[in-house]
Formats: structure tokens, C-alpha cells, sequence
């Protein structure tokens, strides 16, 4: 079978490293990342009116994953193989970057899908916003996923983001700034808080595992 009609293709170097298509992503997930900050808008202006104003940086949880996934692909399209003549600030930035997308791109990419379910498994009506934010999700874990194969990050970004992200799970569910839920899922915010937690530790470790495959990799070639 033709490259262009195998299953793998989808997934291959030449289809996903294409300009066209980390174009395509890049204005895809910009305007994501723009829809999905409109959204979070009232929460973010109720919790500056309520609470220490800082608080707001943890409020729009998936848009600013989108945002770093954005980057990340800003940063394929600016020549990947020149990755290692930049300097150790560009590199270690862009490896932050890449975990930062990586990890909360995969965790709110679940976690909103699983929301959305879980609350029609309670009568919450899905509706067509319902569907479009269940296909966008799911699409920010996959993308991650895909991608991650190409990413630089080391160690030292691994431990930064996950500092941040066990630090936004305290201020979500420690200090109440998570994400608004249906009425129906409020007596399984419990729950709910132990499964984003799990969520952050997986993304950790896919993370993690991407990073170990790639060194192995780089070893075994040399």
C-alpha cells in the first residue's frame, strides 16, 4: 500500500513536520487559544473581583495549555535540526515550552472530555457546544501525543511544570478556582479532584517517557 493511503501516515514524520500542516495547527490552536480565553473570561473577572489578583493565572487551565501547545509548534516551524546550535536560554526555554504543552495539553484534553460525560451521564444536556468542545479536547491530548516524539525537554522543565501543575490542582480544588461544573458533578467534586491529580501524574510520566525513549534513542546511534 501507498504511504499516502496507510493508517501510519497520519501519524509519520512527512505528513505531521509538513509546513503546510504545523501551519495549519499553529492558526488552528491560536484561535483555540483565543476562543478558549473568552470562555474562561467571567471566571477570570469574578475571581480578580473576589480573590488576590494572581490567583487568575491558575483559572484558564486549558487555553494556556493550548497556548504553550502553539508554541511548541511555533518552535517545529522555526527549523527543529538547528535545535542544538541555539543557545542553553533558547534551549532550555524551548524545552519548558514543549513539557508545559505536553503534560496540560494531554491533562485538560481529558479532563474536559471526561467533564463533559460525566455530567450527560447525570441528564446534563451535551448540546452541539457539548461536541465541539468533546472533539477540540480530545484533539489537544492527541496533538500532544503525536508531537511529543519531536520535543527537546529535559528533566529540569519535567520538574518545573509539574510543580506548576500540582501547585494549579491546590489552587483549583485548595482555594476553589477550578473550573466551573455543572450543578449535577458538584457532589462528586471529590472525585473530581482525585482524578485531575491522577491526570497530572500521568502527563508527568508520559512526559518522563518521551524524554528516556528520545535518549535512548540518541544513544543508540551513537
Amino acid at each position: 500500500m501507498q504511504q499516502g493511503l496507510s493508517l501510519s501516515y497520519l501519524w509519520s514524520k512527512s505528513l505531521l513536520l509538513n509546513k503546510k500542516m504545523l501551519w495549519l495547527l499553529l492558526i488552528c490552536n491560536f484561535f483555540g487559544t483565543v476562543y478558549g480565553y473568552e470562555w474562561y473570561w467571567g471566571q477570570m473577572v469574578d475571581t480578580i473581583a473576589e480573590n488576590p489578583i494572581w490567583y487568575v493565572i491558575f483559572v484558564p487551565d486549558s487555553p494556556t495549555a493550548s497556548l504553550f501547545f502553539t508554541g511548541s509548534v511555533a518552535y517545529l516551524l522555526l527549523n527543529p535540526s538547528s535545535h542544538t546550535q541555539r543557545s542553553k536560554v533558547y534551549r532550555a526555554f524551548r524545552g519548558f515550552v514543549e513539557a508545559f504543552a505536553l503534560i496540560t495539553s494531554f491533562k485538560y484534553g481529558i479532563w474536559a472530555v471526561a467533564m463533559i460525560w460525566a455530567g450527560a451521564w447525570q441528564g446534563v444536556p451535551v448540546g452541539w457546544d457539548g461536541w465541539m468542545l468533546t472533539a477540540s479536547h480530545l484533539a489537544m491530548a492527541v496533538e500532544a501525543l503525536l508531537f511529543a516524539r519531536w520535543y527537546t525537554h529535559k528533566m529540569p522543565a519535567v520538574i518545573l511544570v509539574a510543580i506548576w501543575t500540582f501547585w494549579n490542582d491546590f489552587m483549583d480544588y485548595g482555594r476553589g478556582i477550578f473550573p466551573r461544573l455543572a450543578r449535577e458533578l458538584w457532589d462528586d467534586l471529590n472525585v473530581i479532584k482525585w482524578f485531575t491529580v491522577g491526570l497530572s501524574i500521568t502527563g508527568i510520566v508520559i512526559a518522563i517517557a518521551f524524554k528516556r525513549t528520545r535518549d535512548a534513542n540518541k544513544n543508540s546511534t551513537t
